[in-house]
């Protein structure tokens, strides 16, 4: 079970509130005042002046009474994105590996714990499954995950797990800690994780890290369809590509 989060020593309520409704918004696709507030527990008359001030700002939209997030954000994620040099040295081998394969090729970062999709590229028979670039995940849950946590030091997994806890996505994720980190062990040993639909249902994937030194940036990885993503596929042609693009990201991120 995850714990809670220490945060700061004098957290501001109302920014509290704020990161709360716009999650809400999120994970729920849309609420209308009433929906909203239920949800939160808070105030109607409260949740209305909080969505009206962020509609005012432009960061949310009032559809017919449903208020969703606003496109404004892409602009902060369009910013982030372009100021984060993994990005740039991996963008070109990314959309190569996935011409190559003809997959699902995704680059994932780690951020206050949790895992970010920073690039994704799909090829010629890549599957569509309901993820995309800047999604938000828990790193348990995927290979590209995995192998980030590998690579971290064992009290800073601590501080993830503790935080973040190890829900189930589907029957197949890790949930136990012990089993998690005997994987994990495995992984770093390997250089190569792999996750049998452990986040997806019918989606298997094999990732390998990006190492700054000693450090981990980030990790790569090719999914798609577990029927097509067979033990001798793997070995004889996507782990291979998947290793030499690493290869060439690593360089071009130790040398930009």
């Amino acid at each position: 079970m995850a714990t809670q989060d220490a945060g700061p020593k004098t957290p501001v309520k109302t920014t509290q509130t704020t990161f709360r409704i716009l999650e809400a918004l999120r994970n729920e696709g849309g609420c209308t005042v009433t929906e909203l507030s239920n949800h939160l527990d808070l105030p109607k008359s409260s949740t209305h002046n909080y969505l009206r001030t962020m509609e005012h700002e432009g960061y949310v939209v009032n559809r017919a009474g449903t208020y969703e997030v606003g496109l404004r954000f892409l602009d902060f994620g369009s910013y982030a994105r372009v100021h984060t040099p993994l990005y740039h040295v991996a963008k070109p081998q990314v959309d190569e590996l996935a011409r190559e394969t003809g997959e699902i090729v995704n680059l994932l970062v780690e951020e206050n714990g949790r895992g970010i999709f920073l690039y994704r590229a799909c090829g010629a028979n890549a599957v569509n499954i309901e993820t995309f670039t800047g999604e938000c995940i828990e790193l348990h849950t995927t290979a590209l995950g995995k192998t980030i946590l590998a690579h971290l030091s064992r009290e800073r997994r601590d501080e993830i797990v503790d935080r973040y806890g190890l829900e189930p996505m589907t029957d197949n994720t890790r949930t136990d800690r012990s089993d998690l980190y005997a994987d994990l062990e495995e992984i770093r040993s390997a250089g190569i994780a792999y996750s049998n639909e452990e986040r997806i249902r019918g989606l298997s994937c094999v990732a390998v890290p990006l190492l700054s030194g000693d450090e981990i940036s980030g990790a790569v990885s090719v999914s798609g369809p577990t029927s097509r993503m067979a033990p001798g596929r793997l070995q004889d042609e996507v782990v291979e590509k998947l290793r030499d693009a690493a290869n060439i990201i690593e360089l071009n991120h130790l040398y930009s």
